[in-house]
């Protein structure tokens, strides 16, 4: 089969700090991590043919970008507003495929860079969390 349809992926957080994951509601849209590593260039006068060369530099973790249908009432949208609020930083994950034989897992310790909030005159009240990996996200089959 060519491709995988994403309904139904969940994004959750540690709500103690000991590995116990809740699932926010009503999240519309996910991307993400959007891993990246830094080039860096060694390019010398003596470089082959007059090209750059680089060499592999630190990785970044990227964010996670979350669409959320806002309800402020609801415990896990509080949640996230304290997580933006505290120091420290909180561990989440996003299940791909949950309850399929393919369903995978991202882990990844992280911090709430920016929350948005939209309210539109003709639509549903939505709002955007960013998440800044810190460290190494990581990717397990758990179906």
């Amino acid at each position: 089969m060519p491709g995988k349809d994403a309904f139904g992926t969940q994004l959750l957080r540690d709500t103690n700090g000991a590995g116990t994951f809740a699932v926010v509601a009503n999240v519309s849209d996910l991307s993400g991590p959007a891993r990246a590593r830094e080039a860096i260039e060694v390019t010398t006068h003596d470089s082959p043919d007059g090209y750059r060369e680089f060499i592999k530099g630190l990785k970044d973790g990227g964010e996670v970008e979350a669409t959320i249908y806002y309800d402020p009432g609801n415990t896990s949208h509080q949640a996230l507003d304290a997580d933006f609020e505290e120091k420290d930083l909180r561990d989440y994950q996003l299940v791909i495929l949950p309850g399929e034989a393919d369903e995978h897992t991202w882990d990844f310790n992280a911090l709430i860079t920016a929350i948005g909030d939209a309210y539109p005159t003709d639509d549903k009240i939505e709002r955007t969390v960013t998440f800044k990996i810190s460290g190494k996200p990581t990717l397990t089959a758990t179906g």
